[in-house]
């Protein structure tokens, strides 16, 4: 079954609460289509799929519209987090810290000080 195949990449679709979702399966074949909040949320969900299927799977396809394109993520800051170390989480590099305080000057005044539970936005990169 290749629905049992992708199951991980499906139980991460509920998770992320992925809307409008639709699973079916033709030929062998997995057919998924749905919309993440997010580029970073769509980007995850094939990362799991490559990770399972190889770089082209040919057993899965997945249409997957992402809602809000004028952000890459949006982020609720947890205790202990910097910017740099949310940068590496979404860019793999901390140091673009200064394009995520850059796009929340609105809420942010300090790089150096983020509190826990604010919202920020994660620009395109």
């Amino acid at each position: 079954m290749v629905k049992s195949k992708y199951q991980s990449v499906l139980d991460l679709g509920q998770e992320l609460n992925i809307q409008n979702g639709d699973v079916s399966e033709e030929n062998g074949v997995l057919k998924i289509k749905g919309t993440a909040k997010t580029q970073y949320e769509k980007n995850l969900l094939w990362d799991k799929i490559k990770a399972i299927g190889g770089e082209n799977p040919s057993d899965i396809k997945a249409d997957i519209k992402v809602a809000d394109t004028s952000v890459y993520a949006r982020h609720t800051v947890k205790s202990g987090e910097t910017l740099g170390k949310i940068a590496k989480q979404y860019y793999g590099d901390a140091s673009k810290y200064q394009k995520i305080f850059s796009a929340n000057t609105d809420i942010l005044k300090n790089p150096d000080m983020i509190h826990p539970d604010q919202e920020l936005i994660i620009p395109n990169d």
